[in-house]
């Protein structure tokens, strides 16, 4: 599949979840750019090595044209009682060696965060909401 814009260059960092690992790409899909649903149920590792969880969905942010949140699925069992939480995609970083994500957040951070139930999510395009979900963000 070619690109619409035959200026297209994939991003070389600033505001997507950072890459890190010995894979390149071999002239398919990935590291840099990689199909959605391939992300979906990638674990997330905290920034003291415990599994939180699993990428759940990926929200776009459809007017600006890019990733706005990861929605991380923690808790529960077998799919009951998960807690969502929304984190800004470039508050994860893709480790290519272990292929999960990692988060720089601590386990107990994460656990006591407060999130939504899938039958209950937020207004996510509402600014009010978004200042807290930034939370994750890396400082600048």
């Amino acid at each position: 599949m070619t690109p619409v814009s035959p200026s297209y260059e994939p991003s070389s960092g600033g505001s997507g979840a950072r890459i890190i690992g010995r894979a390149t790409s071999s002239g398919g899909p990935g590291p840099a750019c990689m199909l959605a649903d391939t992300l979906i149920g990638d674990k997330v590792i905290s920034s003291d090595g415990k599994d939180v969880g699993k990428i759940d969905d990926i929200m776009l942010d459809v007017r600006g044209g890019r990733i706005a949140y990861a929605v991380l699925s923690c808790g529960g069992f077998l799919g009951m009682g998960d807690k969502l939480l929304a984190v800004p995609w470039e508050a994860l970083i893709l480790d290519t060696d272990e292929k999960c994500f990692r988060l720089d957040a601590t386990e107990d951070r994460i656990k006591s965060a407060s999130g939504f139930d899938k039958d209950h999510w937020p207004a996510m395009a509402d600014s009010q909401w978004g200042h807290g979900a930034d939370q994750y963000k890396p400082p600048l």
